[in-house]
């Protein structure tokens, strides 16, 4: 079974994505031209807006997430800039396990490694809370 879907992310910021992945134990492997999933498209299951059945496995880079069989493609997008995330969620692939029903493991891993960057771009010291609830609190000091 292939459910191929998008992120609802959009990744403008490579460093923070990688930065993201070393967070999680995941490893980006830049220049990686596909990404392992099911391996066809079975029709039961849309396919990501702008994508075709060909498109599916291809990719500018990959997330390599250990323990999962299947892999999160990183595709630089077709309009506008940065990239979006593609992965096969179907369950026995291993992904949704490790980062979420909705992928929001990594979501939120790259929006704190993100706002940490930018952050600190602006002369920031940024100090990181994990709460109990896994949510992280970020708290900015001017240097």
């Amino acid at each position: 079974m292939s459910h191929v879907a998008e992120i609802e992310i959009q990744i403008t910021d490579l460093a923070a994505l990688a930065a993201a992945c070393r967070r999680l134990g995941f490893v980006l492997r830049q220049g990686q031209k596909t990404y392992k999933w099911y391996g066809r498209w079975e029709g039961d299951y849309p396919l990501p807006e702008g994508f075709s059945q060909e498109d599916l496995g291809k990719c500018d880079h990959a997330i390599q997430v250990p323990g999962a069989d299947y892999e999160v493609g990183v595709v630089k997008a077709r309009q506008g800039a940065g990239y979006r995330l593609l992965w096969d969620f179907w369950f026995q692939g291993g992904l949704a396990e490790r980062l979420g029903p909705k992928a929001e493991r990594l979501v939120q891993a790259y929006g704190v490694e993100k706002a940490k960057r930018e952050a600190r771009k602006q002369g920031f010291s940024v100090y990181e809370t994990t709460r109990e609830d896994g949510s992280v609190r970020l708290t900015l000091t001017r240097r």
